[in-house]
């Protein structure tokens, strides 16, 4: 009886008390919920500025959260439906209203269908995550890669005309055109559900004499953030976008090296 008297109390104490390392991820993961939804608000009063910088905030909060819960060790699978949750809200629903309001709105008749194939792929991508956690760990070749474009790159993509048109407003003609921003989003929503394999730096490991010079490329690439902030991530997404060839080959390199 006793044994049976002890675990109802533990069992009671579970329902109604929980560690703070366990909420302290989940608090996180609502921040940056809070800032896409925030950045919806702002695209529909036209004020693109603070509508895109919402979305980056967003992706801050959501490379953060991940940080938090590993380093408390409080990941659960209630964060992790919450966090996917979030980046449909963040990177899929937010980044298709800001490019809609900023000029698919008049593209009569198809505009709308461009924004719900993106926030449709989103949210099939996450979907295909979540089941993926649940199977067979991947092979080793797959350590340093994504399955297709991560939420929040995605976001920053399509966001790129919008970013570039900032600071060359000259160029409005062919990055705010409708059929230029309809193919990207319809590119992007295919990366995002395509098993293309992409960069990720989650595991990767630096070499010690690499320390000081990437010390001094994030503070370099920090001051030109401050002093040129638009170019400066627009150039950068544009690099990453580059980059999505170079990592299929290397990925190719890598599985057939681990297969042979």
């Amino acid at each position: 009886m006793e044994k049976i008297n002890q675990k109802l109390q533990l069992s009671r104490q579970k329902l109604t008390s929980l560690p703070f390392r366990k909420i302290a991820p989940n608090i996180v993961t609502l921040l940056a919920l809070c800032a896409g939804v925030t950045s919806i608000r702002y695209s529909i009063q036209a004020d693109w500025t603070k509508a895109v910088l919402c979305i980056f905030i967003a992706a801050f909060f959501d490379l953060l959260d991940g940080r938090v819960a590993r380093m408390l060790k409080g990941s659960t699978k209630f964060g992790a439906e919450l966090d996917s949750l979030s980046d449909f809200v963040s990177f899929g629903v937010a980044p298709s209203i800001l490019l809609y309001q900023w000029t698919l709105f008049d593209l009569p008749k198809f505009g709308w269908f461009f924004c719900l194939l993106m926030s449709i792929g989103m949210a099939m991508r996450l979907a295909r995550f979540n089941t993926m956690l649940e199977e067979e760990p991947q092979p080793e070749y797959w350590n340093h890669f994504f399955v297709g474009v991560p939420a929040p790159a995605a976001a920053a993509l399509v966001m790129m005309p919008i970013m570039i048109s900032f600071d060359f407003p000259d160029w409005n003609w062919l990055i705010r055109s409708n059929a230029f921003c309809a193919v990207l989003l319809v590119v992007v929503t295919f990366l995002m559900v395509s098993r293309i394999p992409t960069f990720s730096t989650k595991k990767l490991k630096i070499p010690s004499y690499l320390f000081l010079p990437i010390i001094l490329v994030v503070v370099l690439f920090a001051s030109f953030v401050i002093s040129q902030p638009w170019l400066t991530l627009g150039i950068s997404t544009l690099c990453y976008a580059l980059s999505i060839p170079v990592g299929v080959v290397v990925f190719w390199n890598e599985k057939r090296k681990y297969k042979a």
